[in-house]
């Protein structure tokens, strides 16, 4: 049986983390999915004038003060990744890894993506291109993947992946490899572009290029419409009434997804506003 939520959250950032205190102040099961460091873009920010309240602090004395709301309502923030949202008429399923999660409703959170489409990466999307290893794993039975890992967590797929392929190839964009299997191939290398003819077959890198049937581009964030298919994006955020609700029934987006301005109170608001329509749409089917 798949675990089953009232409101799943997708995203730590301020957005989130109001959507969720509200979820939660009105007796709502949820499960919130993030970083525990809760946003890159807060951490970073030297200082912030604009946070009624919290006038002059950095980003990180303020991420301590969302995290301490939390923790007083308990709530945890799952570090799993959400690979994809799908819409099944009165509720929803999350694919996280090997794991599927329920909701009622959804609310998207995740900020918006500033990595770099790789040429060849939308045309050969599903044509051996993908964002997951683990969820297209049995396509890829004795034969040979590169995976790209934007964050740590992309070792756990090359791992897995090991058991299921010929060959894997792992390459990291980032410093520190730690936890790879030593059956794992490590190549260190930027990704330049994917190319093929029907469907992907090399991996091209600033200093070379690796053959493989699938190439898996472990980003943290995916582009929106991949995330959740079907959904109305336009300028890359999505398309969303007063009410953060987006063209499928049930499913809210709050924050900087949504569009400008990317600032962090503008996010809170959304965020409470989200969660408060989502808490009226349960109310109001059950």
């Amino acid at each position: 049986m798949n675990d089953r939520y009232d409101i799943i959250i997708i995203g730590s950032g301020p957005a989130g983390v109001a959507a969720a205190i509200n979820a939660v102040i009105r007796k709502k099961k949820i499960k919130l999915f993030g970083s525990r460091d809760l946003s890159h873009k807060l951490v970073k920010s030297p200082r912030i004038d604009n946070y009624p309240g919290f006038y002059g602090i950095s980003g990180n004395e303020l991420k301590d003060r969302f995290i301490g709301h939390l923790q007083s309502m308990d709530i945890e923030i799952s570090e799993e990744k959400v690979d994809a949202v799908y819409s099944m008429g009165n509720y929803f399923v999350l694919a996280v890894k090997e794991k599927l999660y329920e909701a009622t409703a959804v609310i998207v959170a995740t900020g918006v993506s500033t990595g770099r489409i790789l040429p060849g990466e939308n045309e050969f999307l599903g044509k051996g291109v993908g964002y997951c290893a683990t969820c297209d794993a049995p396509l890829f039975k004795n034969k040979t993947v590169a995976i790209v890992g934007y964050e740590p967590h992309g070792e756990e797929d090359a791992n897995f992946m090991l058991d299921v392929a010929k060959e894997v190839y792992y390459i990291p964009m980032y410093d520190e490899v730690k936890k790879l299997k030593s059956g794992v191939k490590l190549i260190k290398g930027m990704p330049r572009e994917i190319i093929g003819t029907d469907k992907a077959e090399k991996l091209v890198l600033h200093n070379g290029e690796v053959e493989a049937d699938g190439i898996f581009l472990l980003k943290d964030m995916i582009m929106l419409d991949q995330l959740v298919p079907g959904v109305e994006v336009e300028g890359g955020h999505f398309t969303v009434n007063r009410q953060m609700e987006t063209n499928i029934k049930g499913l809210y987006a709050a924050g900087d997804c949504t569009g400008k301005p990317y600032q962090y109170i503008k996010a809170a608001g959304e965020g409470q506003v989200a969660a408060l329509n989502a808490v009226s749409y349960i109310d109001n089917i059950t």
